[in-house]
């Protein structure tokens, strides 16, 4: 960035300088309302800006340093609505200097190198916003979350929060489109109150070590049971600034590899309890969220069979039940689901003939592994009763060899019984 750039005196209202390879640091920025140095090689401290900036975007550069200098300097505390400084090097806590940002409506610091916990006065401010995804922060959910009956999108995945999930979540978060808690050491049950966020599109509570059954309840969140969701639906849940709409980003795990979907929040209906200690069955119930694209129940202790109402969610492009504990056939109506990409049972205690659909005979052995499935894609055939033939075949070998080993004890007992008695005879002559 030349230095004669930064030192103009004239002070712009818009800069937009994004996506570039500029280097170099900056200290000051004389904008008055909109700046945008997203995607550039930009280094050094975060700039001082002007107390009437409004936007800020510095995501994907290399600004390094703590977040003060620009988070307690007090001339840039009173009219910013919208902060990004994602995927970047800042270190350290989070100030806890939110006093006076009342404005504050989108914060986003995800992927970072962030610790600590959250600081008090975060939770005074009306976010709709707040992505804490990818950094080293700790600490339980504090109870003054409450005061932040806004949010919209709550990302706090990727850290070390621990604690419960606490279910008034549900009540005092009712707007909530996004909650994703992933990759966290969070504990205890699923609150049944979650149900009531009618709003919930994305709900991902992976890898952490949640236990207890899978509610019966989420057949409430109204949001995932609908396939006429619009542009307009969705965004009426997010945050109008002036003109602009600003996306909410969301990093989804579909299909074994990560996307991110911040193009419109129609795109992320999904569900993910993967990788916890979940146990019982999972719900019939679920079968009602027929607007879902993604669920993954993998990784879990999840037993009984299959729930037959799966297959009514017929525009379901991801679904993960692998790792688990379930018995049973897979559903004949899993014959509807025409759009899945990925599809995992693998590693069940799943039996039965594969139900014929162009879309599961379309994946990989891997799908099915670890199971006694028949038919295809697999290369064993299933009998008349449903059964695999190599099954079959090792069952009745286990017969065969049930009653060999009967004549091996038979004679072996005449031998030892035999020479028991005449052994003695033999070597004893008195």
């Amino acid at each position: 960035m030349p230095t004669w750039f930064l030192n103009l005196p004239t002070q712009f209202e818009f800069l937009n300088l994004s996506s570039n390879q500029l280097r170099g640091e900056i200290s000051y920025l004389n904008v008055s309302n909109f700046v945008d140095l997203s995607s550039n090689r930009l280094t050094g401290p975060l700039p001082r800006v002007l107390s009437t900036l409004s936007f800020l975007f510095l995501s994907n550069n290399l600004f390094s340093g703590p977040l003060s200098q620009l988070i307690c300097d007090p001339s840039s505390r009173k009219w910013m609505i919208v902060l990004y400084i994602d995927k970047n090097l800042i270190s350290g806590d989070i100030p806890d200097c939110f006093n006076h940002w009342q404005g504050l409506e989108l914060l986003n610091l995800g992927s970072n190198n962030l610790t600590g916990k959250i600081p008090p006065s975060l939770w005074h401010l009306n976010l709709a916003m707040l992505n804490l995804r990818n950094n080293k922060m700790f600490g339980e959910l504090p109870s003054t979350l409450q005061d932040s009956p806004y949010f919209t999108m709550l990302d706090l995945s990727e850290n070390h929060f621990s604690g419960s999930i606490p279910a008034w979540i549900g009540d005092k978060l009712s707007n909530l489109v996004i909650l994703s808690l992933r990759s966290n050491n969070f504990d205890g049950h699923i609150p049944h109150k979650i149900c009531n966020l009618q709003f919930l599109q994305n709900l991902d509570l992976a890898h952490n070590n949640i236990s207890g059954v899978i509610p019966k309840c989420f057949n409430n969140f109204s949001a995932m049971a609908t396939t006429n969701k619009t542009d307009s639906d969705v965004y009426t849940r997010m945050l109008l600034l002036s003109t602009k709409i600003f996306p909410l980003s969301a990093l989804l795990v579909l299909k074994g590899r990560e996307d991110e979907y911040g193009s419109t929040l129609g795109l992320v209906t999904s569900m993910d309890l993967s990788t916890n200690s979940l146990t019982g069955e999972i719900p019939k119930e679920i079968g009602s969220l027929v607007g879902l694209l993604s669920l993954n129940f993998s990784g879990n202790l999840v037993t009984g069979n299959i729930p037959d109402s799966i297959g009514n969610m017929e525009l379901m492009e991801s679904l993960d039940l692998s790792m688990n504990r379930l018995i049973g056939e897979i559903p004949p109506s899993f014959s509807n689901l025409n759009f899945l990409n990925h599809f995992n049972v693998s590693y069940n205690n799943l039996t039965g003939q594969i139900p014929t659909s162009t879309q599961l005979q379309s994946f990989q052995n891997l799908s099915y592994v670890g199971n006694h499935l028949c038919g295809p894609p697999l290369t064993n055939n299933c009998t008349s009763k449903g059964i695999p033939i190599d099954v079959a075949n090792n069952g009745s070998s286990r017969e065969g060899s049930k009653v060999n080993w009967l004549y091996v004890s038979i004679v072996l007992g005449f031998v030892m019984g035999f020479w028991g008695v005449v052994a003695p005879l033999f070597f004893i002559r008195s």
